[in-house]
């Protein structure tokens, strides 16, 4: 298969390709260069928990908020 680059530098994956590999609007590709060619890989999508992973903070204590939470008495 086959595109053209425009004057912009865009180039088109063509249906078929786009189709057998999942490739969907939105999605990220990764460009490499290998020994004079170029590599385009479909990128994984991003994680969801990494992203928020460690954003919020609280000076308690994860245990004393799940006791606040469910209504426990404090001592254990």
């Amino acid at each position: 298969m086959h595109a053209r680059v425009s004057e912009k530098g865009q180039i088109t994956v063509p249906k078929p390709l786009r189709e057998r590999l999942d490739i969907r609007p939105g999605d990220e590709l990764e460009l490499t260069e290998q020994g004079g060619r170029l590599v385009v890989t479909k990128s994984p999508p991003a994680d969801p928990v990494a992203s928020v992973y460690g954003i919020l903070s609280t000076p308690e204590s994860t245990d004393d908020l799940i006791r606040a939470l469910r209504g426990a008495p404090d001592h254990v």
